[in-house]
């Protein structure tokens, strides 16, 4: 478990980064969001890629207190919280999938999936 979080946290940090240079306006506004965006994304959008930040944050904090590593949330909450999150990145694996832009199914895809099996293997835990 301490592997599958520490691996999910390491690609929370550079989703993170990442989402923290799209609200800044950095160009890549066709790796996030349904791909619809070529170059900066609108404001409503980088407002969003802000929020994204605090939720990576606290997934990160969920993973890191299931694996043990931290003890700040009950443990009914993050064994319930990673089944949780398994399933909303599945959500994102098919969404990532469905994109318009190639870009953001080859990028994106993949970070989804791995963040995926990691938080159900902290679930299975």
């Amino acid at each position: 478990m301490i592997i599958a979080a520490v691996v999910a946290c390491l690609l929370l940090a550079a989703l993170v980064a990442f989402q923290l240079a799209l609200a800044a306006g950095a160009p890549w506004g066709h790796l996030a969001w349904g791909g619809q965006n070529e170059g900066r994304l609108p404001g409503r959008l980088r407002l969003g890629s802000a929020v994204s930040v605090l939720l990576y944050a606290v997934f990160a904090v969920v993973a890191l207190d299931r694996a043990g590593l931290v003890d700040v949330l009950p443990d009914g909450f993050t064994a319930v919280a990673c089944w949780v999150l398994a399933g909303y990145l599945t959500l994102g694996v098919l969404m990532n999938l469905a994109s318009r832009s190639r870009a953001e199914r080859l990028v994106m895809t993949p970070v989804a999936a791995a963040l995926a099996l990691c938080f159900l293997v902290l679930a299975l835990g």
